[in-house]
Order: structure tokens, then C-alpha cells, then sequence
């Protein structure tokens, strides 16, 4: 389906939502069209987008399009249900969600589960599902859509679940990019250098997959890595727990601009406990790199201030080697540390993914742990 022809055909004038790799053909279409204005927002979250999209309601009469992942359905689901649901406000609400993890498909472990559930999760919500894959044809989706019209009208959301290879644009692609010049995976490496020993937790997508290809060139263990590879937005706040327990470790936090976006508040909670031990880096190239490179709006907050507002009593950050060299030098001092890194928005095109398995990184990153909190080893849930 071309994505024009499906846009054209859901019939709405608002669109709002977060990127995904599955719906790339969608946003890339969005952006060369309407670029970011009134009329196409990209949201910090799914909830946040599906709050931006009631209040497009609320001012016209008129259904907007929410856009996601399907791993966002959690993030939407508190205000589909208390907002937008027909026994609260009746605002009705076209949710587009691509479908990670679909059944009988090969996709990354984080997935799997969100995958199986995807339809479960929207029915128990009460919002009817259509179905689109790259069979769908023109006169389908508009009976989909006739049909959707009807719940629509009476105020109630409805989501086009949207499989790989659904969606398809052949027009002109925006040019995502920045102005910095630091490469990610090489900032990693030079990192590695300095965590020798330390506990890491980082954040979904490339830069946890540039961790793990950087520890294989290095021909170094994996155990003391913590791969937050779903729950995007959470890594900080793992990271700070995993702080918080292993207070003689030291304890490096290596985030995303677009997921700390997501769950900022969690910046809040660090910076009161104010725990000694965790260094937080953001890796900020103002974009959604990991699922095709759309925008975020780091590039126009500081964040470095956003932490220094919250409690972090060391925050800089770097964009050159220099820069980097000077943190690294001070990286051992014993202070919660903030250090936004402004990176390229790029990566090697055969860049791997991890292959050791998400259980059997837990297993052994909690080994790694065993004996350091309050002297006292890990107690092993043999039925786990």
C-alpha cells in the first residue's frame, strides 16, 4: 500500500506519534509533506501523542492519527482508557501501529512477547483493530475505514495495525543528519577504555548493539553489561537502582536523547537521590536514529540545564575528542555526573546485533553482581 493512497484514504488533517522502523515509510511522508508543525508532531511518547491528538479534537471536531510502535501501546493505554475511552470522554482517536514482533515472523527478542499481544492489548481497550499488509488493497482499507467511520461517529478510537512491509513510499525522503562530527560507536570504544571493571547499563537500540560490537572487537566479557534492549526511557532509572544496591560499584548509564526524552521525570528522581556511583551519558544526535533517523527535539533543549535543574551536581558536554578526553580523565571522581555527548546521527550499515540471548545476559550480568550488595551473594531462583 502506498502510503499517500493510505493517508489519503484514513481522511484526517492532524498527525502525532513516535517513529518506528516499520511505519519509516509513513513518517518519512509526514515530514517531507508537513515537516513539524501544527499539523505533524513528533511526540515525546505515545502518551503524550495520543494527549496531543485529543486536544486536535477537542479544538475541531475532527479524528486525528496517532502513530507508533506496537511497544508504545503501554505508554498510550492510560489515556485511551481514562481520556479517550466512550464511558469517559468519548474522543475518538485513528491509532497507526506498527507490528513488531508479529507471529511467525523473525524479529528481535524484545518483540516477541509485545507481538503476540499487540491485538490482545488494543481489544481489551476496546478499540477495534483493521489489519494492513502489503496485500491490502485500495478498496479494502477503504471498506476498513468505512467501517471504522462507524465507531468513529459514536467516539471511539480504532487502530490500523500496520505488518512489515505495509507501507511503501517512493518520494522524496527527508534529510535527516546534524551538524556534529563524533562517532557514536568510536566514543563507545574510547569508553570502554575508562568502564574497564564497571557496571553498564545501556539504553535500546544502536547503542547498546554498539556496546556489544565494541566488547567482541575488544574480545571482552559481556557480563558487567546490562542490555536494556526494550522498555525504551527506562534505562536511567534501572541504572539508578542498579546504583542505588552496588554503592562500591561505579555505574555507567549510557542513554539515548530520544529515550530520555520519553520518560524525562525519571531525571528528577536521580537527581534527588543523588546517588555517587552513576555516571548518566546521553548520546544526543537529535534523532530516532535507531528506527530510520526521524527527528527528536534535543536539538533544541538543553539538557545538560534540564539535569543541573534536577539535582546533578556535575554536568557538561562534549563534542570533540578533546572534550571527551577531558570527562574521561574525571570520569573516577565519586559524584553523580551527567555528560550529554552530541554525536553524527550515523552508523555502519552492518553494524550486528547481540547474540547472546536477553535471559542469558540477565543470568550473567546478576553473576557479575553476586557478592557486592551488602557482601552478600545473589540468591538464584533455580526455577528461572
Amino acid at each position: 500500500m502506498q502510503t499517500e493512497k493510505f493517508i489519503e484514504i484514513l481522511d484526517s488533517d492532524f498527525f502525532t506519534g513516535v517513529p518506528d522502523s516499520t511505519l519509516k515509510p509513513l513518517y518519512d511522508y509526514l515530514l517531507e509533506r508537513y515537516g513539524e508543525t501544527k499539523r505533524h508532531m513528533i511526540a515525546a511518547n505515545e502518551g503524550n501523542a495520543a494527549a496531543l491528538a485529543a486536544g486536535y479534537y477537542l479544538s475541531t471536531g475532527k479524528y486525528p492519527v496517532v502513530y507508533m510502535q506496537n511497544s508504545g501501546i503501554g505508554n498510550m493505554i492510560n489515556p485511551a482508557a481514562s481520556l479517550l475511552n466512550e464511558r469517559v470522554c468519548k474522543i475518538p482517536v485513528i491509532f497507526v501501529v506498527g507490528w513488531r514482533g508479529e507471529p511467525g515472523t523473525a524479529d528481535e527478542p524484545q518483540h516477541a512477547f509485545q507481538g503476540l499481544v499487540t491485538q490482545t492489548l488494543l481489544h481489551d481497550v476496546e478499540i477495534p483493530t483493521y489489519v494492513v499488509d502489503k496485500e491490502t488493497q485500495e478498496d479494502e482499507l477503504r471498506t476498513q475505514r468505512a467501517e471504522a467511520g462507524k465507531y468513529l461517529a459514536k467516539g471511539r478510537s480504532v487502530a490500523f495495525v500496520i505488518k512489515k512491509g505495509g507501507l511503501s513510499y517512493h518520494g522524496k525522503k527527508p534529510d535527516y543528519g546534524n551538524i556534529f562530527s563524533l562517532n557514536r560507536e568510536w566514543v563507545i570504544e574510547r569508553l570502554t577504555e575508562t568502564i574497564a571493571g564497571n557496571l553498564v547499563v545501556s539504553t535500546t537500540g544502536k547503542i547498546s548493539r554498539e556496546l556489544y560490537e565494541v566488547r567482541e572487537r575488544k574480545k571482552q566479557g559481556h557480563e558487567r553489561d546490562f542490555l536494556t534492549v526494550g522498555a525504551m526511557g527506562h534505562c536511567s532509572s534501572l541504572a539508578l537502582s542498579v546504583a542505588l544496591h552496588n554503592p562500591q560499584r561505579q555505574v555507567w548509564c549510557l542513554d539515548g536523547d530520544g529515550a530520555m526524552l520519553m520518560h524525562m521525570g525519571a531525571l528528577a528522581v536521580i537527581g534527588n537521590r543523588k546517588p555517587e556511583n552513576l555516571i548518566h551519558v546521553v548520546f544526543n544526535n537529535e534523532a530516532h536514529e535507531s528506527v530510520g533517523g526521524a527527528p527528536t527535539v534535543a536539538g533544541t533543549v538543553d539538557l545538560p540545564g534540564v539535569a543541573r535543574a534536577c539535582g546533578y551536581p556535575k554536568v557538561l558536554t562534549v563534542c570533540s575528542a578533546e572534550d571527551l578526553g577531558g570527562f574521561l580523565e574525571t570520569a573516577a571522581e565519586r559524584t553523580l555526573t551527567f555528560c550529554e555527548i552530541r554525536v553524527a546521527a550515523v552508523s555502519r550499515k552492518d553494524l550486528g546485533r547481540p547474540k547472546t540471548g536477553a535471559v542469558q545476559m540477565r543470568k550473567d550480568f546478576q553473576e557479575s553482581l553476586s557478592g557486592w550488595y551488602d557482601k552478600k551473594p545473589v540468591t538464584k531462583n533455580k526455577g528461572v
